[in-house]
């Protein structure tokens, strides 16, 4: 997990903010975040203007016979905010959650997708 934590959350999870890969192609942007542990059903990402939120949590059961020396991989929350620019199409964002890893596809909008220009001879 990476080092970047919060305190602790009321509710007793500590909080990680995930590093993350982002990846420009000529046809949208991609997000890459490694999200171990969380389920489909557990994250959650919120779009409002121009600032897009990933959330999630991870649910592992613990039992109350076991005590824990260290505990470095158990329930957590994941929270990361990025900031979008007018070049996104917000209506065309898709992610998709595989094996732990979190990609997200943002289109480039209609007005920042590059165009050639045709010649005509004359």
């Amino acid at each position: 997990m990476t080092k970047e934590m919060t305190k602790a959350q009321p509710h007793g999870l500590p909080r990680f903010r995930q590093p993350s890969d982002i990846l420009e192609k000529e046809e949208g942007y991609y997000i890459y975040m490694d999200l171990p542990g969380v389920g489909k059903d557990d994250l959650v990402i919120d779009l409002k203007e121009n600032e897009m939120v990933v959330s999630g949590k991870t649910r592992y059961a613990t039992r109350p016979e076991e005590k824990y020396i260290e505990v470095e991989f158990g329930n957590c929350e994941y929270r990361r905010t990025f900031t979008l620019s007018e070049a996104v199409d917000r209506e065309k964002i898709k992610a998709n959650l595989k094996n732990g890893v979190l990609e997200v596809h943002m289109p480039k909008a209609e007005k920042a997708t590059p165009k050639r220009i045709d010649i005509q001879a004359g």
